[in-house]
């Protein structure tokens, strides 16, 4: 499975979100709302979760394999860094 598209779309006033990405996958299946967080050592991933509980969240879909994991990140820290300083 190949990752043949990133789209961010950076977040404005939100003080560790920064951006949330749509990537797509062989160009057949599309994965939204994967978002870019700032946290105390740098830039993460995490995947598309929904509310659970009162202070609990599931992930909606997620990358079962480490490569795998690590490849997508990298393919969406990239995509970030390319637009994190450009005008909306």
């Amino acid at each position: 499975m190949e990752i043949t598209d990133v789209r961010i779309r950076k977040c404005k006033d939100k003080a560790k979100l920064k951006a949330y990405a749509s990537v797509t996958f062989d160009d057949s299946f599309v994965v939204h709302s994967v978002g870019v967080i700032e946290g105390s050592s740098g830039l993460f991933v995490v995947m598309p979760s929904r509310k659970v509980g009162e202070n609990e969240f599931k992930n909606i879909a997620h990358p079962i394999v480490t490569s795998f994991r690590e490849k997508m990140s990298k393919a969406v820290l990239d995509a970030y860094e390319k637009v994190k300083d450009t005008e909306d």
